[in-house]
């Protein structure tokens, strides 16, 4: 916890330049962006970092192929290209992944011509990734004896993008490379409002852990609140020319359904777009696409329903999935920018993902809407040029400030790796090699951990049975992840809790001394925490139910009805 609060003492001691309110992919993209080229950067979050909306994605970075049915061919373009910087920049987390797309007979266009729409797709990403293919229904059953061909027309293969590990650990690494810049970054701290007083904007926070209240003051305020962006607009008195609409999503986690490292997709009944994911020894299952008035959503029982009964008529399995089958769920929305002169309703599914950014330059206020992981650097640059034209000083506009290190760095790990052994220390239930997976999750801050394992090979044990987690990685966490809750690292800085279901997670012998290195002497109270029985509110709601998985809401605040700031977006 020193590290959040050194933190906080600097949110109220320091006046900033910039003050971004809200820490999911936009608002993290924003700070690594303006941090690394010298600006000097707050950013609060009212939950965890990428708590809401950014931790509820697909883990899919793809070129948006289903934007062409309605022609938005310049998003598309521009999404692609985007994808394809993401891999360039990211070679170990974000990696191309080839989809398998099969078509049923009475489907609105023949595989054929979806075939020839994926290779316009493959040139409009410049020809990057394989080249597609053509597949006819014996093709799919001989590469996934999973699929039901008995409708089918046929299928085509193309190629996207994935992360390997999770999208709210993707969005951490820009968090971490904001606080390796300069900035100051602070989880469960929420914006209750804000005024603007001789060219500062004095904001009131609370600490949402304590209750304590202070101001934290800047010269420019970045609303990057995700779906909470019209009701923070609302706190500080903005007007802006977009507002969102909100799609529900949800995925099922359940056992891996095949060995193939593809995605499956899939068009439902009603026409929706759906996907079998991979989720290293799990499969991800879903999404739904479903009109929401609020951002505060949870998983219902026809949710359920309608993604088992597609899943189960498209996949030949030995035994139908059940709800006996999920071992965890996510649940959220898809913020969604639409013009305020437009009321987001028309051709709701076909609606893009594009963000927007809405200025008011008389009050230093910037709002960004919509947007999504694939489109992030984008967001960062065109941030750190709006906050320019605010009149803030950039003082290294040429500075990279995303990517891993480079090849010379990867290489010195690599060979320091192979002199301390580490490969032979990976545990037998990992599906890679230690020095493959530190480096993807740590990168120069791997080469410590090596240290640590040399000197104490402990350090290299596994803790939580049937994770891939090891002392050392918790120890990072502790002192440099700013975990304050139990749900932050199982949740978000891993993906255990999604892969791992709530009884096996409370019954593993390692929990309790992974609680005792991350907090200390709290370690039973953050323990009784996250194993606390839900809210009834939210059981009455629906929300949670303790005879099923643990549900992952879009909202992870205490109080989801307040005028504040909440969690952004993917």
């Amino acid at each position: 916890m020193q590290l959040r609060n050194s933190n906080l003492q600097r949110l109220s001691d320091d006046t900033f330049d910039v003050l971004i309110v809200g820490g999911g992919i936009n608002g993290a993209s924003a700070a690594a962006a303006l941090a690394g080229k010298g600006v000097k950067v707050a950013l609060i979050d009212r939950g965890d970092f990428a708590s809401a909306t950014s931790q509820q994605s697909s883990n899919l970075v793809w070129g948006g192929i289903k934007y062409m049915e309605s022609h938005d061919f310049a998003l598309v373009r521009k999404l692609c290209r985007s994808r394809n910087h993401l891999i360039e920049s990211f070679p170990s987390s974000v990696q191309e992944i080839r989809f398998l797309t099969t078509i049923g007979k009475g489907f609105r266009f023949h595989p054929r011509t979806l075939w020839a729409g994926t290779w316009l797709y493959w040139l409009m990403g410049n020809g990057f990734t394989r080249i597609p293919r053509f597949l006819k229904p014996r093709d799919i059953r001989h590469e996934e004896s999973i699929i039901n061909t008995d409708e089918a027309l046929g299928g085509f293969e193309y190629s996207d993008a994935y992360l390997h590990d999770n999208d709210a650990r993707f969005v951490f690494s820009f968090i971490r490379n904001a606080l390796d810049a300069g900035a100051c970054a602070a989880n469960y701290v929420e914006s209750v409002g804000a005024r603007r007083e001789d060219g500062l904007w004095h904001c009131r926070v609370r600490d949402v852990t304590d209750q304590s209240s202070f101001e934290v003051r800047a010269r420019v305020v970045i609303n990057a609140a995700g779906p909470w962006v019209d009701r923070h607009n609302q706190l500080t008195g903005q007007s802006t020319d977009h507002h969102h609409a909100f799609s529900k999503g949800i995925h099922l986690i359940v056992p891996r359904l095949t060995e193939q490292r593809r995605v499956l997709a899939f068009f439902a009944d009603d026409g929706r777009l759906f996907f079998v994911i991979p989720m290293g020894p799990r499969t991800c299952i879903g999404t739904t696409d479903t009109r929401e008035e609020r951002p505060e959503v949870g998983i219902t029982d026809g949710d359920i329903n309608f993604v088992l009964d597609n899943i189960n008529k498209r996949l030949r399995l030995d035994t139908p999935l059940t709800r006996d089958d999920i071992i965890s769920t996510r649940c959220g929305v898809r913020p969604l920018a639409v013009r305020s002169d437009q009321n987001g309703g028309r051709d709701f599914l076909q609606m893009s993902r594009k963000h927007a950014v809405d200025i008011n330059a008389k009050d230093a206020h910037i709002s960004i809407f919509g947007g999504k992981l694939t489109d992030c650097l984008n967001v960062g640059e065109e941030v750190v040029e709006e906050v320019r034209q605010l009149g803030i000083e950039i003082p290294d506009p040429e500075a990279r400030w995303y990517g891993e290190p480079g090849a010379e760095r990867h290489q010195a790990f690599i060979e320091r790796a192979g002199q301390i052994g580490l490969d032979e220390r990976t545990p037998t239930t990992s599906s890679e090699p230690l020095s493959v997976r530190l480096w993807r999750r740590y990168g120069e801050e791997a080469f410590s951990m090596l240290e640590r394992i040399n000197e104490d090979p402990r350090q290299a044990e596994l803790l939580i049975e049937g994770t891939e987690y090891l002392r050392c990685e918790l120890e990072h966490a502790r002192s440099r992840e700013m975990v304050t809750r139990l749900e932050d690292f199982l949740r978000r800085r891993s993906k255990i809790s999604l892969v791992i279901s709530e009884a096996e997670i409370q019954q593993s012998p390692g929990l309790r001394e992974a609680c005792e290195i991350l907090f200390g002497d709290e370690a039973q109270r953050r323990l009784e925490e996250y194993f606390a029985p839900a809210p009834d509110h939210l059981i009455r709601q629906g929300i949670t139910d303790n005879e099923h998985p643990r549900i992952e809401t879009g909202d992870q605040t205490d109080d989801s009805d307040s005028l504040s700031l909440s969690s952004p977006q993917t």
